[in-house]
């Protein structure tokens, strides 16, 4: 049974559609026709404005209204001939011909399509999978300021499923990221670490076996361009996007291995010494895994002991907080600090 209350309210110009299936259909021959035939100037107007009312139709049907919740048929209806059409493509590709509002249906649309309850779900995972040069396009859109938070959020989105964090976990993917995370746009910059943020942190098993495989890579990449990065937002968030992930148990293996680095340690104490409070806490979270490794290499040892003076009087010199855990961590450090010897 169909939902009405949804699936009437379809085309305001195209009242013969009336189902999620004909939208889809009507949506993806426009967009064939606008791929195939950019030089129409004469179907380039009405097709314009039409697409932009179909793309704002599909919207409705995954989100609702003011008047009425989206039906899950009507959904699941749209998500399979979605996908099995090749429409998402399409749309992505097509993406810079939309004006602004019709960018903003369009990625409201990728973007639900993500998360839609099984087997829908299950149906965007496999297409993603086999269609993984979607998500270069997604990264790639960050070079354009136009498009970026537009593609930003798409790529957000698609980074639910697993396959797709799998794949931008490999080098040549992280190392687009690495360079889009730089961008002197505060809005983009801070997308792309929202972005690396969610990568890095919600598929942990996914995460782990990436980062112990590439550790060498990565972690070069990560200490040179954003902890050691000018940018104050770019290195505040790096440093605690690097304490969630060295404290999280699934990644306890490289988490060891960061802590025996002496060039990682010189990192952290220069991080401690930085003139924004909240980066120096930050740090300090970071820090302690140095002190509290119980099998710290001699030239971790003779490090920490050399500078130690400066750290006691640098961890003595911070401001009190009401964080109890930061005091009583802060308190364990300063013994640690105090009775290390070779």
């Amino acid at each position: 049974m169909l939902c009405l209350s949804t699936l009437g309210k379809t085309l305001i110009n195209t009242k013969k559609l009336q189902t999620p299936t004909e939208v889809v259909h009507k949506t993806r021959s426009l967009l064939l026709y606008s791929k195939n035939y950019p030089n129409a100037a004469s179907q380039v107007s009405s097709n314009a404005n039409e697409l932009n009312s179909l793309v704002k139709e599909l919207k409705l049907i995954l989100y609702g209204d003011d008047d009425s919740e989206p039906c899950e048929q009507a959904c699941a209806q749209l998500t399979e001939e979605f996908f099995r059409e090749d429409t998402m493509r399409l749309l992505i590709i097509f993406l810079p011909k939309l004006n602004l509002e019709a960018r903003k249906d369009a990625t409201q649309v990728v973007a639900s399509l993500q998360r839609q309850p099984l087997p829908s779900r299950f149906q965007a995972s496999k297409y993603l999978e086999s269609n993984l040069d979607l998500v270069d396009i997604l990264i790639s859109g960050y070079a354009d300021p136009l498009l970026a938070l537009h593609y930003g959020r798409m790529l957000k989105e698609c980074l639910r499923h697993q396959v797709v964090a799998s794949y931008i976990l490999e080098p040549i993917q992280l190392k687009k990221l690495f360079g889009y995370i730089q961008l002197p746009s505060f809005d983009i910059s801070a997308d792309v670490a929202d972005v690396f943020k969610d990568l890095l942190t919600r598929h942990k098993s996914t995460v782990s076996e990436s980062l112990s495989k590439n550790y060498s890579w990565f972690f070069t990449e990560f200490n040179e361009k954003l902890l050691k990065s000018s940018n104050y937002i770019t290195k505040r968030q790096a440093v605690k996007l690097l304490g969630s992930i060295l404290l999280d148990r699934t990644n306890s293996a490289f988490m060891r291995r960061y802590v025996s680095s002496k060039d990682n340690l010189i990192i952290l104490m220069n991080l401690l010494r930085d003139t924004s409070r909240s980066i120096q806490i930050d740090a300090f979270h970071v820090f302690k895994l140095f002190v509290a490794n119980e099998e710290k290499p001699v030239e971790i040892v003779i490090i920490l002991i050399t500078n130690r003076n400066k750290l006691l009087r640098l961890l003595g010199a911070f401001v009190y907080t009401d964080d109890q855990v930061f005091e009583t961590d802060k308190d364990q450090v300063v013994n640690e600090l105090t009775l290390l010897k070779i």
